[in-house]
């Protein structure tokens, strides 16, 4: 008689790093199973993942070139297991091998891999979400996809993709009218980003550089999402000379932006198509081009507003009911050939010829007839409506009109040789503008139109303006930087050096703009890395900071250009550091970076929810100064979390500015700027389950300094006066993966091509904070003025589908 056995085949799940002698990963190790093909290769961090299905003992080989080769066996008696090697370098040297393995950068761009935070929760939509993982960033409003840093605005933020000036609609004043953002997430490569003191061969912004790359897809790749706030489709191919990319994006707020107080029907619909086409017509030759679309289509039709703020001892209630509709559409056209030379192996050439077309309408005729009351909080929290302050009604109108095209040609050359990398370039920009604004508020409080001039029995429109204007004008810019590395026993040196040069034909002004920048890394057992910058950084001005407004002699606010105003100037800077470290076995970088920007000729603004009206003068001086905190790392192995702390001041004295009080002038000096966030603390954190790392989860978490504001239309120095309430937001996300060859589902014959499948539920703002972005003013019966809030979205839901083929 024969006897058979079957024996249990157990999956089993091998995690863990490869580290050298001095706890540092090893990047690029063989992590392989003896006798089979199932391996993978480690990542920057040293961290590897592999999975196997095996009845008896396996063999794992970890090696890479210059370091000994480790062999280690184990028994598939549990389902999980966490492996850390350590790879002892091969005590003969090898004279053509570098095996020091060093993570430390000697740039002053930090770096971000997007491909990680695909999961990451995220109610905008936007690729510019991800930014909250740079320290000194901030962001309090979920519905746009513009940020803040260290003080500045949106405005003072330069965006780059291939090497080309992203622009973006000038009219949106409201995060619920934005669209996407120009970047599309599926066709990113490789990010680099700076707080500030970054290098000449970025352009004339104060604030910061964002630098995107697209990749060249080297396979077909495709990809699909879908889910309440709309869908995009991705597919990429690649032949022995061509490669291509094309893009679609659709999104629509409607379900998100209806849990803001404004009740009525949202009507949101963005669609944009991108392609990135690369051709190598000869091995030293290649040409490309990047193309965009995209359509922005706002419909709202508001009922009603009501509104509970104050305090349990002042509680007010704001009910307004509306008629009329806003509509509007911004619609955008990019396109950008590049040609691309290299002629020896350390010398790249390039050449680029871009435009782009923005077309914006605006209209609306909205009225709305309001109610201000008193709320009378009660013992076991019943509210009672207590007294009218206030009745009225106000009628707001517009009809905007803007159009913008912007062309460009620029040259960019690299060389290296000797330690030197030489970087040069030089551009020439034409900028057509043309814009008609009619705008009026009209007011009346309890039957009286406001505002109202008893000497003369004059009755004046709330606010109102008008604008038609146009702007023919070029601008050409320059740069040249050198950046030297030496590496000595004591530590590798980087300095980089360089020199950028603008002119703008409007007000005819030559801008010039030396930067310097040294990174020092020492040659310690502990990996730290220190670095300096400093420069002189222009904010050229662009359309906006044109218009300055006046008024004629009927009261009319027309609004003209001021050709003699300057372009604001900022001398930044920065120290920072590094400290590269392993606890608990898993990497970890902890950064510091302090910084002081000081600045004349400063241009004051005023922010409403997204839209920054410019005083159009060059009336102020400013100065900001902080200290940002970045904690990164793997709390879970092979995910990456983070925790940012900023603190900073950012302060502006306008120039001859003063009011009198009780009979003596009054100065007011030094007050905080529209954008002074004292502090941010924001995190991210990422896991999963260790028996099934399918299973995924992100939480992020911001709370930062609410917005300084002041009544409307008072003095600067009054702007200042109030704050918002402070900005928190937790937002969280679980995916569930299906991979092919791992799970069952994806087997089926029509399914073969599947790469994964992500099913992602996510919850926006997990605690329901009433967050607010601005103030709407209204009056009492008695004149006062009384700042109702307007509140950002509230809780909700988002389920999303990503299909990914290969």
């Amino acid at each position: 008689m024969a006897f058979t056995t079957n024996a249990q085949r157990n999956n089993v799940r091998i995690y863990g790093y490869v580290i050298d002698e001095n706890n540092r990963g090893v990047e690029g190790a063989s992590v392989h199973f003896e006798n089979t093909s199932n391996g993978t290769t480690t990542n920057r961090n040293g961290y590897y993942d592999l999975n196997i299905s095996s009845t008896d003992s396996v063999s794992i080989i970890y090696s890479h070139l210059g370091y000994e080769t480790i062999r280690h066996t184990i028994l598939p008696n549990k389902q999980v297991i966490q492996i850390t090697v350590v790879l002892p370098i091969l005590a003969k040297e090898l004279q053509t091998v570098d095996v020091t393995v060093n993570r430390r950068s000697t740039s002053n761009m930090e770096t971000i891999d997007p491909g990680k935070y695909k999961l990451m929760p995220n109610a905008s939509g936007s690729f510019e979400s991800l930014l909250i993982t740079f320290a000194g960033v901030t962001t309090n409003n979920e519905l746009s996809s513009q940020y803040n840093v260290r003080g500045g605005n949106f405005d003072e933020n330069i965006v780059y993709v291939n090497g080309t000036e992203i622009y973006r609609p000038l009219l949106i004043r409201a995060g619920q009218q934005e669209g996407l953002s120009f970047i599309n997430p599926d066709m990113v490569g490789n990010v680099k980003f700076s707080s500030g003191g970054f290098n000449a061969e970025y352009g004339d912004k104060m604030s910061s550089v964002l630098d995107v790359n697209y990749k060249k897809p080297k396979n077909f790749e495709a990809s699909a999402t879908i889910g309440l706030l709309g869908a995009s489709a991705y597919v990429g191919t690649a032949g022995k000379r061509f490669t291509q990319m094309h893009g679609v994006r659709y999104k629509t707020n409607r379900y998100l932006l209806g849990t803001l107080d404004n009740k009525g029907s949202y009507q949101p619909n963005f669609i944009d198509y991108q392609t990135f086409l690369t051709f190598q017509v000869a091995p030293k030759w290649e040409v490309s081009f990047l193309g965009n679309f995209s359509r922005n289509d706002y419909l709202f039709i508001p009922k009603n507003r009501d509104t509970k703020f104050g305090t349990w001892n002042q509680a007010e209630n704001l009910k307004i009911y509306f008629d009329g509709q806003e509509k509007d559409l911004f619609q955008t056209i990019f396109g950008s050939f590049a040609l691309n030379f290299r002629p020896k192996e350390n010398m790249k050439l390039g050449l680029t010829a871009s435009s782009f077309h923005t077309n914006e309408n605006e209209t609306f005729d909205i009225t709305g007839e309001y109610i201000l009351q008193e709320l009378k909080m009660g013992d076991v929290g019943d509210v009672e409506e207590g007294e009218k302050l206030g009745v009225g009604t106000y009628h707001q109108h517009g009809r905007n009109r803007l159009k913008a095209t912007v062309a460009s040609l620029s040259h960019t050359g690299e060389f290296a040789q000797s330690g030197h990398t030489v970087k040069w370039g030089a551009g020439f920009q034409r900028e057509l503008i043309t814009d008609k604004l009619r705008e009026w508020e009209w007011r009346d409080s309890a039957g009286y139109s406001m505002p109202y001039d008893p000497n003369n029995g004059k009755v004046d429109i709330f606010y109102n303006l008008t604008s038609e204007q146009s702007l023919d004008s070029w601008r050409a810019n320059s740069y040249l930087q050198d950046t030297y590395r030496w590496d000595t026993d004591g530590a590798l040196y980087s300095v980089t050096g360089g020199l950028r040069a603008g002119f703008w034909s409007y007000n005819k002004e030559l801008i010039v703009s030396p930067r310097a920048s040294v990174s020092i890394l020492p040659h310690w057992d502990k990996d730290f890395s220190f670095r300096f910058a400093t420069g002189v950084y222009y904010q050229s001005p662009f359309y906006k900071e044109l218009r300055d407004t006046v008024s004629d002699e009927l009261g009319n606010v027309l609004v003209t250009l001021n050709q003699n105003i300057k372009s604001q100037r900022s001398l930044h800077f920065v120290l920072g550091g590094d400290y590269f470290f392993r606890a608990l076995g898993r990497p970890f970088k902890f950064t510091t970076e302090a910084y002081l920007k000081l600045a004349d000729r400063i241009t004051t603004y005023s922010v409403d929810n997204v839209r920054i009206r410019y005083s159009a003068l060059n009336d102020a001086k400013a100065y900001t100064t902080g200290v940002d905190f970045k904690l990164f790392g793997e709390l879970v192995p092979g995910t990456d979390s983070w925790l940012n702390v900023s603190l900073m001041r950012s302060r502006e004295d306008i120039i001859g500015d003063s009011y009198e009080k009780d009979g003596e002038i009054i100065y007011p000096s030094w007050i905080s700027r529209p954008n002074e966030t004292r502090y941010n603390i924001s995190l991210l954190f990422s896991d999963y389950l260790p028996n099934n790392p399918k299973y995924q989860l992100y939480l992020k978490a911001i709370y930062s300094d609410g917005l300084p504001i002041g009544p409307p239309n008072s003095p600067r120095y009054l702007a200042d006066a109030f704050r918002l309430r402070s900005y928190k937001r937790v937002d969280i996300g679980a995916s569930r993966a299906i991979v092919n060859g791992k799970d069952k589902i994806l087997d089926r014959n029509w399914l073969k091509r599947v790469e994964s499948m992500w099913f992602n539920f996510e919850i926006f703002n997990l605690f329901d904070f009433k967050n607010e972005n601005s103030t709407f003013w209204v009056s009492d019966i008695n004149g006062y003025q009384h700042g109702v809030p307007n509140y950002l979205t509230g809780r909700q839901f988002n389920v999303k589908l990503m299909v990914a083929i290969k």
